[in-house]
């Protein structure tokens, strides 16, 4: 699986690329700069891309802005951002064509070489991997404002963090050690009380939420 990575911070992005390649990744490229991704992203067409959000030039949000661009360019490229705060602004702009093939995680998390690498895989999948420090804070400002949500039992907020994460019915059954039957039931009961339609597809389901969470900013 190729990958293509954006780092400023030289010993994190040769960190990264240590970690990456002993799980078995190839490095197509591991750029400093929002116009190195750019290039590196157009030319080498890489099976996900790991791209910090702040990159110089402009120090801001240029690594996400670089990954947008390519993905309109080429629609379900996988890209997996990473960000130094929780930025819910970046969360949205990421999951705002509907596409799956996305994920944002925390510096912190890349420290879980596990937790890290299994996000950049479940990324390149197609699949989505939200941190769930971001999830949790999206769902506290929604759930002081808005009904639907304070609907939701506790045990069903539990599943649909974990939904939000990303993880399917069988991940999160193992999670919380109880039946895949029960998990059905529990996300059948989310769909329902937040007037969401109900699908067999992970991604889709995941995104469909986020947007519920997210909108009315």
């Amino acid at each position: 699986m190729r990958v293509v990575l954006a780092e400023d911070l030289f010993l994190l992005r040769d960190g990264l690329v240590r970690m990456l390649e002993a799980f078995d990744f190839e490095i197509a490229a591991a750029v400093e700069t929002g116009p190195e991704l750019t290039k590196a992203l157009a030319e080498l067409e890489p099976d996900v891309a790991v791209v910090d959000v702040r990159l110089p030039p402009s120090h801001t949000d240029e690594g996400l802005q670089c990954a947008l661009a390519a993905r309109r360019a080429r629609p379900g490229l996988p890209v997996l951002v990473l960000s130094q705060h929780v930025e819910q602004l970046y969360a949205r702009e990421l999951l705002a064509d509907g596409n799956g093939g996305v994920g944002y995680l925390l510096k912190d998390r890349v420290f879980d070489a596990d937790q890290f690498i299994d996000a950049v895989r479940r990324v390149a999948a197609g699949g989505t991997a939200m941190d769930p420090t971001v999830i949790q804070q999206l769902l506290s400002r929604r759930s002081a404002a808005d009904h639907p949500l304070g609907k939701l039992t506790p045990r069903e907020r539990e599943v649909l963090e974990l939904m939000a994460q990303g993880r399917s019915n069988a991940a999160i059954a193992a999670q919380l050690v109880v039946t895949e039957r029960a998990i059905a039931k529990h996300t059948s009961n989310i769909f329902g009380k937040l007037d969401l339609p109900v699908s067999d597809d992970d991604n889709r389901r995941v995104l469909a939420v986020l947007a519920y969470l997210d909108q009315g900013r």
